[in-house]
């Protein structure tokens, strides 16, 4: 469903005023459609993450959501890894891609040229050193079930944030299915807003207390609506 100003004001708690001022001041994305202004929910997380502006997990509902992915489950299948090395973006995304537990079949060369193409449109930096590339249309590619891969640097890169500081810890989203792919980003745009879970990131916790954190945001959120509930076999 394409999201109208009302919606968004109630999303991100502020008034239609506010989301007009902040299309125009803060490029809050926008599509203005027969004089009305129409709104993606990748691009309005996207928006939202890079500016700390909190977002109510209110936009995880969908209509018909069917079952969709829990961030412990994804995280447990795309991995934590540690000390992953790149003396720049290019480097770093194409390591990235090169650890990422993809099936064979996957056009890897394919998905680095998308991410390093989203990168040159604006950086994925989120600020406090964590940065999320993907794609504003989201990446779909052939695979069982939706993946986030962790990603801790060897060396903090300078990554063109928005906070200006350099890129420690990287998360990388890749989804069979679109919607897998926004409720994914969804939950890990509410979980970077934690305290507990930015803590554990901070310091590249082990692996098992990671996803421990990440269970504890699918548990904050609730599966209600529709996620696969419990822990991954």
């Amino acid at each position: 469903m394409k999201l109208v100003d009302r919606d968004v004001a109630k999303l991100l708690g502020v008034s239609e005023k506010t989301v007009y001022r902040w299309i125009a001041q803060r490029k809050l994305p926008a599509h203005r459609i027969n004089d009305q202004y129409r709104f993606n929910r990748t691009e309005l997380l996207e928006w939202a993450t890079a500016n700390r502006e909190p977002i109510s997990v209110d936009i995880l509902n969908e209509d018909d959501p069917g079952v969709l992915p829990v961030l412990g489950n994804a995280l447990r299948e795309g991995g934590v890894h540690y000390r992953v090395f790149g003396r720049d973006k290019a480097e770093l995304l194409s390591e990235v891609v090169r650890i990422m537990p993809l099936p064979e079949e996957v056009d890897r060369t394919f998905l680095l040229e998308v991410l390093l193409a989203r990168e040159s449109l604006g950086s994925t930096g989120v600020g406090n050193g964590v940065a999320i590339p993907h794609v504003r249309n989201p990446i779909v590619l052939h695979i069982p079930r939706p993946i986030v891969s962790l990603c801790f640097l060897e060396h903090p890169l300078e990554f063109d944030a928005i906070d200006g500081l350099p890129v420690h810890t990287l998360f990388a989203i890749v989804s069979p299915t679109i919607r897998g792919h926004l409720h994914l980003l969804s939950r890990l745009s509410f979980a970077l807003q934690q305290t507990e879970f930015k803590t554990v990131i901070a310091r590249q916790a082990l692996r098992d207390e990671l996803f421990c954190q990440a269970e504890k945001i699918d548990m904050m959120i609730g599966d209600s609506i529709g996620g696969e509930g419990g822990k991954h076999p």
